[in-house]
């Protein structure tokens, strides 16, 4: 299946929404990653996001160019090619931009795709995620409402934050916030729906408790209810309408915590620390377990079949594959593909 065109994204987060169950988005930084998110979807018989942050994106174009924009337009451009031959429906977002990075990323390419898509082409991405999050709510919202109009234009959703998400992604730290800064209050949620909801589609990650990162659980206090509140609040205010959630630095939450989310409109759910490691952990193994032939010792000339490359990341596609599959069961999402019928 094709990366899926506007109108059957919007269609995936609706039938997400009604549902019950998220789209597990997966940040990758490589094709072999990518691979892995596909794989992974396909195992599962689930649709899904793959999506890029500022930091993937650069390490994506290589170090010879270090251009994030460039990268994100090379891994979507390899994901729109290769998608085609998996029957599973999967969108392409890009996840993190602070303020600091539009001009070098979000802008780019939103431009890119108003090239594309003057020539009859899809947008490059099908959403992507502004946090403003270190900025007051007005300007929050008003930069936000800025950049979905243009979004809009290009039938692309606009994801965008309220309140900030713990710990460090991507260099970015946000240790420092005070702790009632992870709470996003229903008030907040509620500005944030009237300023955009009447420009176009867009979701709202707002927050509750949620950090990046590894953490054991009781290390952090998530308020699920906190969603809730935010959507009853939204509903009263706005003639019964509630917002698209997103679900952010969910490493380390338990099942009942993410299944209650979902009761509360969560459609989609950022994995990334996790299958980290889940591609690591094989290569690391491989390394132990074949030192002798990985390197060059004591004059020896090694084992070509063991640092061969292949070897190993085909190791790591696989171990990322397999936690692929597991997003996808707790967030109910396994065996939901809808497949052609979009």
């Amino acid at each position: 299946m094709p990366v899926v065109h506007s109108k059957q994204y919007i269609a995936m987060l609706e039938r997400a929404k009604q549902g019950k169950f998220a789209y597990p988005a997966f940040n990758v930084t490589s094709t072999e990653s990518a691979n892995a998110v596909l794989l992974g979807l396909k195992t599962a018989n689930a649709d899904g996001i793959i999506q890029v942050s500022t930091g993937g994106a650069e390490f994506m174009s290589g170090l010879g160019v270090k251009n994030m924009a460039k990268g994100a337009i090379a891994l979507a451009d390899y994901v729109r090619y290769m998608a085609d031959q998996y029957e599973i429906n999967v969108a392409l977002h890009t996840d993190h931009c602070h303020p600091k990075y539009l001009d070098t990323f979000v802008l780019p390419l939103i431009e890119e795709s108003e090239r594309r898509r003057a020539a009859g082409l899809p947008s490059v991405f099908n959403s992507h995620m502004f946090d403003g999050s270190e900025l007051s709510l007005a300007d929050n919202i008003a930069r936000s409402l800025e950049l979905l109009k243009r979004c809009a234009q290009c039938e692309i959703v606009l994801e965008v934050e309220t309140g900030v998400v713990g710990g460090e992604e991507d260099g970015h730290d946000t240790s420092a916030a005070g702790k009632e800064k992870l709470y996003t209050t229903p008030a907040d949620m509620v500005a944030v729906h009237q300023a955009l909801a009447p420009i176009g589609p867009y979701m709202l990650a707002a927050t509750f408790g949620n950090v990046h990162g590894v953490y054991k659980p009781g290390n952090v206090v998530l308020k699920p209810q906190i969603l809730k509140a935010g959507q009853e609040a939204i509903a009263k205010a706005c003639g019964g309408a509630s917002a698209l959630l997103v679900f952010h630095g969910g490493s380390g939450s338990t099942l009942q915590e993410i299944h209650e989310t979902l009761d509360y409109g969560v459609i989609k759910m950022n994995i990334d620390t996790d299958t980290q490691y889940a591609f690591t952990r094989p290569i690391a193994e491989h390394m132990f377990k074949n030192y002798d032939g990985v390197l060059k010792m004591d004059g020896e000339v090694g084992n070509k079949k063991f640092y061969d490359p292949r070897s190993y990341l085909k190791k790591a596609e696989q171990g990322m594959a397999d936690r692929v599959v597991r997003a996808c069961n707790d967030l109910r999402a396994t065996g939901r593909s809808a497949g052609r019928t979009l």
